[in-house]
This record gives C-alpha cells, sequence and structure tokens, in this order.
C-alpha cells in the first residue's frame, strides 16, 4: 500500500485513494463517478445563496477551487469541463440561467476561468500546497485572482471598459470571496487531517 507520507505531491483525492482503492488508485469508473458527482455538487452550489452585503454571495466559486485542489488539476478540470457541457446543453445549473447564448453573455469570462483556476489550484496542491491554512489561504486568492482576471477581461468587452468590469464584475464580490476563503481555508486542512485516517 503506498505510504502517503512519502508522497508530497499528491492531492487529497489521491491520498485518501491510496489507502482505500489500491496502489493503482483510481479506476476509471472511480474517476466517472467523480467527475459526475462533483459537477452535480457544483450546479447545486450556484443556487444555494447566502445573504451578504453588497450581493448575495454563492458557494459556486469556492467549490470550483476546492475541487481543484482535492481532485488535482486533470481531474478537477475534467469535473469543471462536465459542469460547462451540462450548462451548454441547457441544463440549469447555473446561477440565472443556461445555453450557449448565456455562457456567451457576460459572465462567460468567469465560466472559463472556472476550468482554468481549477487547473492552477489543482497544480498547487499537487506541490503540497493545501495542507496548511497559510497555503490553503494563498491557493484560494490565486485561484480567485485567475477567475477575476478572465472573468473581468471579458466583460470589459461587453460592458466598454475595464473600469465598468471591475465596478460590477468585482468590487461587489470581494467581502462575499473573503468570506468563501476563509471557509476553504478552514476545511481543507482539516480534511487533510481527518479524512484519509477516518
Amino acid at each position: 500500500m503506498a505510504n502517503t507520507s512519502q508522497m508530497p505531491s499528491a492531492t487529497l483525492l489521491n491520498s485518501i485513494a491510496a489507502g482505500r482503492v489500491s496502489e493503482a488508485g483510481l479506476t476509471m469508473a472511480h474517476k466517472v463517478a467523480l467527475v459526475i458527482g462533483g459537477s452535480i455538487l457544483l450546479a447545486l452550489s450556484a443556487h444555494i445563496k447566502v445573504p451578504f452585503y453588497p450581493v448575495p454571495v454563492t458557494m459556486q466559486t469556492m467549490l470550483v477551487l476546492m475541487i481543484g485542489m482535492a481532485f488535482g488539476p486533470r481531474l478537477g478540470f475534467a469535473t469543471i469541463m462536465a459542469y460547462l457541457a451540462q450548462g451548454a446543453m441547457g441544463l440549469p445549473v447555473f446561477a440565472g440561467g443556461a445555453g450557449l447564448a448565456y455562457m456567451a453573455g457576460p459572465t462567460g469570462g468567469y465560466l472559463f476561468g472556472f476550468a482554468v483556476a481549477a487547473i492552477v489550484t489543482g497544480f498547487l496542491a499537487e506541490k503540497g500546497w493545501g495542507k496548511s491554512v497559510g497555503s490553503t489561504a494563498l491557493a484560494m486568492v490565486i485561484g480567485n485572482i485567475v477567475i477575476y482576471a478572465c472573468g473581468v477581461t471579458y466583460l470589459s468587452s461587453i460592458v466598454g471598459g475595464f473600469d465598468k468590469a471591475i465596478q460590477f464584475g468585482l468590487a461587489p464580490f470581494i467581502y462575499g470571496d473573503l468570506l468563501k476563503i476563509v471557509i476553504a481555508t478552514a476545511a481543507l486542512p482539516l480534511a487533510w487531517k481527518y479524512l484519509p485516517k477516518a
């Protein structure tokens, strides 16, 4: 059986799998199930709104980043792409609409940013980030910056400039995202500590 204490590049998922599945790790069936399950959780998180000033907060971006860190870059990216594919087919998985027309609208850059952020946070997790409070917080901040960069850049082409894009597509969400970073910063190191042993 693999010794996860000697696997600094292992993600949380691989660490758990090494103790439960086999030395070979996750099978294709496991991976498909995780991708489907993760995409369903993302869809649910998009519709969970927490009252927060100045705008309500959904748990979607937090879950995107946590999936990236828990699943790793490849499986995390596959999960986000499955979620986006569901939305492209018209399933009600997004917070405010569905279909290709919705994805090409103002939120399109943020949706694309989800996939990029999952790769980035997954890569950081493979490098050992996410096991401590400090590395988790920094990884979540970097992931949020990636989503904002993609979202604001695309939104600026729709609303007529970066100033408006920042005003409407970034500033109202900062406090909510800070709250989500705090939650994830508490959750991921605890998961590393307890889940592989449970």
